[in-house]
């Protein structure tokens, strides 16, 4: 970009803009980009409730792209996308600056890292899970979940880092042969373990957070090297293909 010190980025969310779990986001965005965080608020209880929320989203996402400036939209949820087929190319064909959603971003990221055999790992149910593996399974990636699923996403809200480590050291010992490790789903939040983890198992990890930041940043035109939050961000590999 022309001033990279006017990075402007919306944060379209599904859930509200306040949820705690984007603290550690906000963390790690660097001073020269403004972050705007919009919340639609169109979860009701089950994310089942997302299923015909595409119109919004790609209406609202438009909308202040164009009133507040923004240079780029990322819109985050999995479910959201998986649960509005074709979501993706309708906000492409609508928002009239670079656009992503937390799959896209993910899935570039690990094509970045030349890893397209991955662990999945989220806080959601084993139907979302195979969406989201099916979506992977697109984009040329195959991804292997663990059975044992969370019963409600809002429950990984109260996993602590130490028991995200436990968790994910598990799932990689009985999946030992994945080149990179995956969280989609921020409320299960190893942000502040993922150095360790990469450093521990040998493997990069990718959280949908930080690959929306690198991928949308990239996009627009912007690096940087970010310390503590694994390798994607700290080496800033350029977008493929």
């Amino acid at each position: 970009m022309a001033d990279s010190a006017k990075v402007k980025v919306g944060f379209v969310t599904p859930i509200s803009s306040s949820s705690p779990h984007f603290e550690p986001f906000r963390a790690f965005i660097p001073a020269e980009v403004e972050m705007e965080f919009e919340g639609l608020g169109i979860v009701r209880g089950s994310l089942e409730s997302l299923r015909g929320t595409g119109d919004h989203v790609v209406e609202t996402s438009a909308r202040l792209a164009r009133e507040r400036g923004w240079h780029g939209v990322i819109v985050s949820g999995a479910p959201v996308e998986v649960l509005n087929p074709g979501l993706l190319g309708r906000l492409k064909d609508a928002v009239g600056v670079p656009v992503t959603t937390a799959l896209e971003s993910c899935a570039e990221a690990l094509k970045s890292l030349a890893t397209p055999r991955v662990l999945l790992l989220t806080p959601f149910v084993e139907p979302m899970n195979k969406l989201i593996r099916d979506y992977l399974a697109g984009c040329g990636i195959e991804a292997i979940s663990p059975a044992d699923t969370f019963d409600d996403y809002r429950d990984a809200m109260e996993v602590e880092p130490e028991d995200v480590y436990t968790l994910t050291d598990k799932a990689f010992r009985a999946n030992p042969d994945v080149q990179a490790i995956y969280f989609q789903g921020a409320v299960l939040d190893p942000l502040k373990i993922l150095d360790r983890l990469e450093q521990d198992l040998a493997r990069p990890v990718v959280a949908s957070n930080p690959a929306m930041l690198w991928y949308m940043l990239s996009r627009v035109g912007f690096s940087c090297s970010i310390s503590g939050y694994g390798k994607l961000l700290h080496d800033w590999p350029a977008i493929q293909g």
